[in-house]
């Protein structure tokens, strides 16, 4: 796949965008309604025709809106959206491509984004996602399709939306045979002392390749939470994965607890270390591939709350058969043992991979997507 990073390859097609103003992407085709024609126009009712009369939309409570439907071939680019609806969780991202009866992307907005937590808003500045600083979310993965695309958003609270606005940046241009199909898929896990482990991913058939994960992780014990190892089971593997990465901060890019010190750490191990550095709390941070957007300690609306992405851009793992990925909930004991967490953990998986794909779990719904 060729798209990141094209700009010396761009000749012999087109760009096109839609916006509420040019909601088709047609040539010559935005910025064609009069004032009285929008229910958003008033503000250009002095200038009239082609002065910002519809720059975005409003979702009604229970109500689906299409916001790209367009034929191919064709790469999406660049999708940003932006609302003022406060819990992002309510609102659900739908993708279709080459007109699949079940979506390839099926995503609780906010959580799409990197940003899985209603009630902490929070920048995320990385190379594939943006929050900017809290409110534009933009998405920079390549979405190539054959015959069509087509992108729902799905308003599942008890109040209407009043501002969506969103745009989509597309190239009319051939797709490779060799290209495969962006996917993202959400899922959320309370886990237990007898069973601490959260399945990020799972019953994926086919070839492809899995390119990132975005966790908002809730630990309710005490201490350092993030011992757990992500797994990637691939092509055949049953009780023991081929890819096991060496712990949950080691995967998301950092280390020694995200900076934390005087968490209780294993006396064999770590005294050394509490006694020299001064006692500190996990640390926030955003890279271009890896970061922890938000490490929130003290919350005085429920547990801590830590937001976290990796982007497997330059290292993507390939599969040809089947694919799960895990990730173990998994905290230290005084007595340096591991000691199994019940943590709260949402998660959403991105990846490529030829049609068709396999069925979703259901979406759980907008009640226990909710921030706890």
């Amino acid at each position: 796949m060729s798209y990141y990073f094209d700009l010396p390859r761009k000749h012999g097609y087109v760009t096109r965008m839609i916006t509420p103003e040019n909601p088709t992407g047609a040539p010559g085709g935005g910025c064609r309604l009069e004032p009285k024609d929008s229910p958003f126009g008033n503000a250009a009712r002095n200038l009239g025709k082609g002065w910002k009369v519809h720059p975005f939309i409003g979702l009604k409570a229970g109500e689906t809106v299409t916001l790209m439907d367009v034929d191919g071939p064709g790469v999406i680019t660049y999708f940003w959206i932006g609302t003022n609806h406060n819990y992002r969780s309510e609102l659900v991202l739908r993708m279709y491509w080459d007109e699949e009866e079940t979506p390839s992307v099926e995503c609780p907005m906010g959580a799409f984004f990197a940003m899985g937590h209603d009630f902490v808003r929070h920048p995320v500045t990385s190379a594939m996602v943006t929050v900017a600083p809290e409110a534009g979310l933009g998405c920079y993965w390549p979405m190539p399709f054959r015959h069509h695309a087509k992108v729902t958003l799905e308003n599942q609270s008890i109040h209407d939306v009043h501002i969506i606005a969103y745009k989509f940046v597309y190239d009319l241009k051939p797709v490779s045979e060799e290209d495969t199909y962006f996917h993202a898929q959400y899922r959320r896990t309370l886990t237990s002392a007898e069973h601490p482990e959260h399945v990020i991913l799972d019953n994926v058939t086919g070839e492809g390749c899995y390119v990132g994960t975005y966790l908002a992780w809730n630990p309710f014990s005490t201490g350092w939470w993030g011992e757990g190892e992500v797994k990637f089971y691939m092509d055949g593997d049953t009780e023991y994965p081929t890819i096991a990465d060496t712990g949950t901060e080691d995967y998301f890019g950092g280390a020694w607890n995200y900076g934390a010190t005087g968490q209780l750490p294993p006396r064999n191990m770590l005294d050394e270390q509490v006694r020299v550095f001064p006692q500190k709390e996990e640390e926030a941070y955003n890279a271009p591939f890896c970061g922890v957007p938000l490490a929130l300690t003290q919350n005085p609306n429920g547990p801590r709350k830590f937001s976290m992405y990796r982007w497997h851009v330059n290292d993507a793992i390939a599969f040809l058969h089947d694919l799960k990925v895990t990730v173990q909930s998994l905290g230290w004991l005084p007595d340096g043992q591991y000691r199994p967490s019940v943590d709260d953990i949402a998660s959403v998986a991105y990846w490529y991979q030829a049609e068709p794909h396999a069925a979703f779990p259901v979406l759980p719904p907008k009640e226990a997507r909710w921030d706890r």
